[in-house]
């Protein structure tokens, strides 16, 4: 059984920091703005993006490199620093059992644990129709967001939320509570409590718009900036519609940008047809004129 490294009781000198995405340039600015010494970055190796065959650092990378700050790919390097924390966030990799019985590490997760530990909490609190989200703290042990609770707050979930607005939100409370608890002092962790559940990475497949649903889950779909559908044979993204109570057969045009589904409507707002930009609704309609005749539940992907 892995014995975890003692997490610091006062204010921790030095800090390593370990994340990768967009979400996690934030608390690492943050750190760096409140005095924190961050004495290494570990984040994802460079990737491929776009069409070219060059390669292209990911956003934390590319900030600590803007901050002046040392940057690895190899997690072990934070065991040659003489860090006296590791702070986790969107890694997007699990950390060794060996490494945290050397140096303890805290986690920035966007959901209220133990409900959606894993990869998408943000989005799949979206696809659930949670009126409440937020964030919490947790010491990393082996197993998946399952560290006990150093800290948790609760933000409610609007209904017209988007992934990214929520999840903007989510980030500007988790940088707070993460730069007072480590200036405070770290309090005692507690177990996480209740019911446990998955967020499950996100598949494009899923996001294929199934016109049975009732119009309010099809609008979750469309908020969390993955829904598509097909039209005329061609891919159709949805990038915003707005609610409504016409009722007619699932995937009939009801108008232009108006389309039935198993209960309720949607209104198309803004589109991307596929191989174009996005464009707002009304102007895809006039030249695409879709009609009463046109259906979207079963055309072929």
């Amino acid at each position: 059984m892995t014995q975890l490294a003692a997490l610091p009781t006062g204010r921790p000198q030095r800090i390593v920091y370990l994340g990768t995405p967009e979400i996690a340039v934030a608390p690492l600015e943050a750190l760096v703005a409140a005095g924190f010494e961050v004495v290494l970055v570990v984040t994802r190796t460079d990737k491929r993006r776009g069409r070219g065959a060059e390669l292209s650092p990911n956003p934390v990378k590319e900030a600590a490199a803007r901050l002046g700050l040392e940057v690895s790919h190899d997690v072990e390097d934070v065991l040659r620093v003489n860090a006296d924390l590791g702070v986790v966030v969107a890694f997007g990799q699990i950390i060794k059992p060996h490494i945290l019985e050397q140096l303890p590490m805290i986690n920035v997760h966007f959901s209220l644990l133990p409900r959606w530990r894993g990869a998408a909490p943000t989005e799949r609190a979206i696809l659930a129709g949670d009126e409440v989200s937020g964030v919490c703290l947790m010491q990393v042990v082996i197993d998946l967001d399952a560290g006990p609770l150093l800290d948790m707050v609760e933000v409610a979930v609007a209904s017209v939320d988007t992934a990214d607005a929520l999840r903007q939100r989510l980030v500007t409370v988790g940088c707070e509570r993460l730069v007072v608890a480590l200036q405070h002092g770290l309090p005692e962790p507690r177990p996480q409590v209740g019911e446990v559940t998955y967020a499950a990475k996100l598949t494009i497949d899923e996001f294929r718009v199934n016109w049975r649903e009732s119009a309010r889950v099809i609008d979750r779909m469309v908020r969390v900036g993955l829904a598509w559908t097909m039209f005329r044979g061609r891919r159709l993204k949805i990038v915003e519609c707005e609610l409504g109570v016409e009722i007619g057969g699932p995937g009939d045009f009801l108008s232009g940008t108006v389309i039935a589904c198993g209960n309720g409507s949607i209104t198309l707002i803004r589109v991307q047809p596929e191989g174009k930009p996005v464009m707002h609704a009304s102007a895809w309609a006039n030249g695409a004129r879709p009609n009463t005749s046109d259906n979207l539940l079963d055309s072929p992907a």
